[in-house]
């Protein structure tokens, strides 16, 4: 499966079902080693505390992300950060997967997380430019 950028919304691939039920798995895959909790998954995504049952779909692979902008967008920045963190940290695993857990002043001195959360989506962009910004010094 190929990995999916921000703005991704119009990859031919993710018309297909089979794909954004990839896409979600993977997601998911990304959000147990960061090690989120059930109302962080749900926030990234953009879904309601109702939807936590769908975690474990997507997770699965059984469910597909609908085919929404909104969804496919966050998604995406989510496998930009990961990308990055996995380029700026390629041997060291518990910094590539806890960034996100740590604090920076970057972000209000709140950790990547939290600004995700607070911020939404634009957070979630915010957090993934800033990464790409930090691989090219």
């Amino acid at each position: 499966m190929k990995a999916y950028k921000a703005s991704s919304f119009h990859h031919p691939e993710l018309v297909l079902e089979k794909s954004r039920a990839q896409l979600a798995k993977m997601i998911l895959r990304l959000f147990d080693h960061w090690q989120l909790d059930t109302a962080s998954k749900l926030c990234l995504l953009g879904l309601s505390i109702s939807s936590r049952a769908m975690l474990s779909q997507y997770a699965k692979g059984m469910t597909a992300f609908p085919f929404t902008q909104d969804i496919l967008d966050r998604a995406g920045w989510l496998l930009a950060i990961h990308q990055a963190l996995r380029s700026l940290y390629p041997k060291n695993p518990e910094l590539c997967y806890g960034w996100i857990l740590l604090r920076n002043a970057v972000f209000q001195n709140l950790t990547p997380l939290e600004f995700m959360k607070t911020q939404g989506i634009i957070g979630i962009a915010k957090v993934a430019r800033y990464l790409q910004t930090q691989l090219v010094k």
